[in-house]
């Protein structure tokens, strides 16, 4: 079977690594690509964007199965272009895709299908959120409605805070159109953690547990990033846990896109925090997370092909249980020096070819090769990932294998997996 990939970042080198190793794979495609993936897929250029251009190119090359990374084509709606011509696509389509393409109706569909989050309040002028950010408790979060990049969600701890950060959004447009609308929520404490889930329109299968880090600096200072690292299973999300989690967000989630009239297919990813009340949903994503494909995936042990597969065709219910390697996977991401602001690009890098463990992978997210010479070419650079029987050895590790590779102005967290040891809310 050929498979065609769309996306250029750590993730999608992460699904092509993955689908290469199903035995039903005799080619993979991916659209636009990077570096790295063009070292074990043919990579093409084609706008990502462009849903006719894409599925003229699998129709063309008879690709079995088309896999989306990211979240702009699905809220595009490329898996509606893809369907009305038959072509097998592994996604939600646009409308359940506003899952995550607007806060908006994710927050308001939560609320009609009783899944548990924090409250909200939605504005569509500055001078309102404003206002009522005078008068709520800090901290407390505002969002921009659309995508974002994995940046639209700030924390305020005050009123002054919350002024700017409304103003920036809905005057200065720092999103763009994203900030057509905001919404400023409550603030739940508790441990973070993300589950990422396949789904078939009617059967949702999780899949293990994993924790995300955001924050560009350690400790969880500094501006949100798109992901800084991120480390799988996480110790927190016990079986109960992960029982609550699949009967009161995951379940009644495909339920109520069932109900709305969108069988809702492809991954379900939701930002989770365990709060002493209970597990409450942050965010859902409609795809793939990045990082945390980089660690969940080493561990599946199931063939990905025949997941996607099942999930296309409305079978996962007779699919049986996932299986798992019963290691610990860590990923630290190595980014260019301003991440997530401005940063320069073409740095050269060195150390990737003195990489030797097999029981690591450095997925490339923003290079390029010219020659045989590697140099940056996004903001996140590199995430480099390895696996192990617990999490101190993984962590051990990859960090062995960081220190071997070598840009100028390389920042990365040396604290991933360092809220693994706090105590677990009861």
């Amino acid at each position: 079977m050929k498979v065609l990939v769309i996306g250029s970042g750590g993730r999608e080198h992460t699904l092509v690594w993955k689908l290469k190793q199903s035995k039903r794979v005799s080619k993979i495609f991916c659209v636009p690509g990077n570096g790295g993936i063009n070292q074990i897929a043919k990579c093409v250029n084609i706008k990502v964007d462009n849903s006719r251009a894409l599925a003229d190119f699998a129709a063309r090359n008879k690709i079995g199965l088309t896999v989306v990374g990211p979240e702009a084509p699905l809220a595009g709606g490329i898996v509606d272009e893809f369907q009305r011509r038959k072509l097998k696509i592994f996604g939600p389509d646009k409308k359940a895709a506003q899952l995550e393409s607007s806060k908006v109706f994710s927050k308001e569909f939560m609320r009609k299908y009783h899944i548990p989050t924090a409250p909200f309040k939605v504005f569509t002028t500055a001078a309102e959120a404003i206002g009522f950010c005078r008068s709520v408790q800090f901290p407390a979060v505002i969002k921009a409605d659309g995508l974002a990049a994995g940046k639209g969600a700030i924390i305020v701890k005050n009123f002054e805070q919350a002024q700017n950060v409304v103003e920036d959004i809905m005057l200065k447009r720092v999103f763009g159109d994203a900030g057509d609308r905001v919404l400023v929520e409550s603030f739940l404490s508790g441990q973070e953690v993300s589950i990422m889930a396949i789904a078939d329109g009617k059967t949702v299968v999780p899949f293990l547990s994993s924790q995300d880090h955001k924050q560009a600096f350690d400790g969880d200072r500094g501006p949100n990033t798109g992901g800084m690292g991120a480390y799988c299973p996480t110790n927190f999300a016990t079986h109960e846990v992960m029982e609550q989690i699949t009967d009161h967000i995951l379940t009644p989630t495909i339920e109520g896109m069932a109900k709305e009239g969108s069988a809702y297919k492809g991954v379900l990813y939701a930002g989770l925090m365990l709060t002493p009340a209970g597990p409450k949903v942050l965010e859902f994503n409609c795809r793939f997370g990045d990082p945390e494909t980089q660690v969940v995936l080493p561990l599946l042990k199931t063939d990905l092909v025949d997941l996607m597969m099942a999930s296309v065709s409305h079978k996962l219910s007779s699919f049986g249980k996932l299986a798992w390697r019963n290691e610990t996977a860590v990923c630290v991401t190595m980014a260019s020096k301003g991440y997530p602001g401005r940063y320069s690009t073409g740095v050269k890098i060195t150390g990737l070819n003195e990489i030797k463990d097999s029981n690591c992978y450095v997925f490339h997210a923003g290079t390029q090769q010219k020659e045989n010479q590697w140099f940056t070419a996004g903001g996140r650079v590199l995430g480099v990932t390895g696996w192990d029987k617990d999490l101190k050895l993984a962590l051990n590790r990859v960090y062995r294998t960081v220190n071997k590779i070598r840009f100028d102005g390389a920042m990365f967290r040396r604290d991933i997996g360092f809220r693994a040891s706090k105590p677990v809310n009861k």
